[in-house]
């Protein structure tokens, strides 16, 4: 394969989240920081205090930050009337494996959120964040988001072939960008989701993928695993989508506007 060039992957991120619209007016949107922590971004629907959702933004784990997901959590906290606290990660290949899931922790331990959320990669952030705080002996949030997560760094499932051709990410780019994050192959079984030994004592979870996403299968199989944990999970796989459906496909797919819609219906129920 041709090796990515990480630059132009990042600004092509940053591009087009520019040019999507800003999306809605809230409260308060303000760059706040912890001491020694990552960078963060608060959004408050109304002055109002209002449940916290702790979010990590997807991109691979090599891109993506505050910017490019800014719409994203600003449409969350005004459909699900929640504050939500972005969190701007360590990125690969600077930062490998496990310096993201540490900055989520670390801000999860610190505000003690009721839900943590993530799309693709961010998901697969914050549910390892949640396996971690598990073990560990908390705080453990009550809910768990997971948007077409990253749950499989071996990649062994058929959707990774099956919708590469056709639909993104492709599998290259995906081996690619886990060996950017976990350039160890021994760790990767280790920095799955899907391979935990237990997953009993979970937060609730919802779990979205979509019909047509090389992440499908994965993400499927970890909310079937869930479940069979006996952790509450609300899981749908949305037809006719792709990958990435909740980043600005609403604005051309009226399937994808209804599927976020029935997402911000789901964070509402267990939410509040």
């Amino acid at each position: 394969m041709t090796v990515p060039d990480l630059d132009e992957l990042r600004e092509g991120s940053r591009r087009r989240a520019a040019a999507r619209p800003k999306g809605p007016e809230l409260a308060r949107a303000e760059d706040v920081r912890l001491p020694d922590g990552p960078a963060l971004r608060h959004y408050r629907p109304s002055e109002e205090e209002r449940p916290l959702v702790v979010f990590a933004h997807g991109g691979a784990w090599v891109m993506g930050d505050l910017d490019t997901h800014d719409r994203t959590c600003r449409r969350i906290a005004e459909a699900c009337d929640v504050e939500v606290l972005a969190v701007d990660y360590r990125r690969a290949p600077e930062h490998a494996y496990p310096a993201a899931i540490d900055d989520v922790v670390d801000v999860v331990r610190r505000t003690k959120p009721v839900a943590v959320a993530g799309d693709s990669a961010g998901g697969h952030l914050v549910t390892m964040a949640c396996l971690r705080l598990r073990d560990e002996g908390g705080p453990l949030p009550a809910v768990q988001i997971l948007v077409c997560p990253n749950t499989d760094l071996t990649l062994s499932l058929p959707s990774i072939e099956e919708k590469s051709a056709d639909h993104g990410p492709d599998a290259d780019f995906l081996a690619w960008a886990i060996g950017q994050w976990a350039p160890d192959p021994a760790t990767r079984t280790a920095a799955s989701p899907l391979f935990a030994p237990d997953l009993r004592g979970m937060p609730d979870t919802i779990l979205v993928t979509a019909e047509h996403d090389t992440l499908r299968d994965e993400g499927d199989a970890y909310a079937a695993r869930l479940a069979e944990a006996g952790v509450r999970t609300v899981h749908r796989r949305e037809p006719g989508l792709e990958h990435g459906f909740i980043q600005g496909m609403d604005l051309t797919s009226e399937e994808a506007a209804a599927a976020a819609q029935r997402l911000f219906a789901d964070i509402r129920a267990l939410v509040h």
